[in-house]
């Protein structure tokens, strides 16, 4: 306890919580329950607690300061970086330092209470999210987020709470089976989580559908592996499956570029070649689709556009602008897998 003026921390020490959940109850904030906004009030009454306008004020000065958060995602090493995430921030840097931002990148896990350490440190005037994990799962966390008046933009999927600017992931999927299709394959498996956990996959899907029922062809269960990882080894697991249950396939789409390495991988141990015997087209075109073998035919997504319209979007938030979640044209790369 301090001597002389009571401070928050002085509330947080009686009321056995931290001064940031004080600071919160203090502002209203939804992300402290009621009988816990009630409980710091009547503490902070009875010891005469008194806000400090001055500091008040002080603490929301703009930082000129953007937070990105990147989240675990599961990878092959001890990383937990999505490598596409790499590309996108790298095009984040470059705008907010072009707007004279300086930009905070944090490494989240999913355990932690990431969406409350940001609202009252001050540390960012604006928070940009690079993966949420399971989008089902993530949803409560991304509402109160909104509902505290944090201003955040959250790269992919356009559904839901916020800001979130994304490619067209259905028109991509669309131009990549399509592809498949005008080169003779008619019998293509789809690598990749179809289910509401993981939208961006499943619009992709749903891409791939609309190219298959253009040429009167009807999805084939047997042709489809659900895994919601991106990861090489699940892509090669997922075709190792495909080859095992005998299912007869000329083409693959798989979700992402690392799905289809791995894909690739599981062909080629199976001495099928690629693309005579397996055109294999993939999703994102990371820097490494270009030098794998074959080179990787995939779907581009416009990562510079993207950083650039994600910081036009905070710095117009942090601004008290209007701003409409967006989506972001993809297009296909062709090379030498399909």
């Amino acid at each position: 306890m301090s001597k002389g003026k009571v401070t928050s921390f002085d509330i947080a020490y009686r009321a056995g919580v931290s001064q940031s959940t004080v600071s919160r109850a203090m502002s209203g904030s939804p992300l402290v329950s009621q009988d816990t906004r009630e409980h710091i009030l009547a503490i902070a009454r009875e010891m005469n607690y008194t806000v400090d306008k001055s500091a008040s004020n002080l603490r929301r000065q703009h930082s000129a300061t953007l937070a990105v958060l990147i989240f675990e995602d599961p990878t092959i090493d001890d990383s937990l970086i999505n490598p596409f995430f790499t590309t996108l921030l790298g095009a984040i840097l470059k705008s907010a330092g072009q707007a004279n931002y300086d930009v905070l990148v944090s490494f989240q896990q999913f355990n932690t209470d990431w969406h409350a350490a940001y609202l009252d440190s001050n540390k960012a005037d604006g928070l940009l999210l690079l993966g949420y994990g399971d989008y089902v799962a993530s949803q409560g966390v991304l509402e109160r987020l909104a509902e505290s008046g944090t201003k955040f933009v959250r790269w992919g999927n356009l559904q839901g709470s916020g800001v979130s600017i994304g490619s067209d992931n259905r028109q991509g999927g669309y131009t990549a089976t399509r592809h498949l299709l005008q080169r003779g394959a008619r019998r293509i498996a789809f690598i990749g989580d179809c289910s509401e956990h993981s939208p961006e996959f499943r619009e992709r899907y749903l891409g791939h559908c609309d190219a298959l029922a253009e040429f009167g062809i009807e999805p084939d269960p047997a042709l489809q592996v659900g895994v919601a990882d991106s990861m090489e080894v699940m892509g090669e697991r997922a075709t190792q499956q495909l080859l095992e249950s005998g299912a007869r396939f000329d083409g693959l789409f798989a979700a992402s570029d690392l799905l289809a390495i791995g894909s690739i991988y599981a062909l080629h141990s199976a001495g099928r070649s690629v693309p005579d015997d397996v055109a294999v087209v993939g999703f994102d075109d990371m820097p490494v689709a270009r030098y794998h073998n074959p080179p990787l035919t995939t779907v581009h997504q416009d990562t510079k556009r993207a950083g650039q319209v994600m910081v036009e979007a905070i710095l117009a938030l942090i601004k008290g602008e209007a701003v409409e979640s967006q989506q972001i044209a993809s297009e296909l790369v062709v090379r030498s897998s399909a």
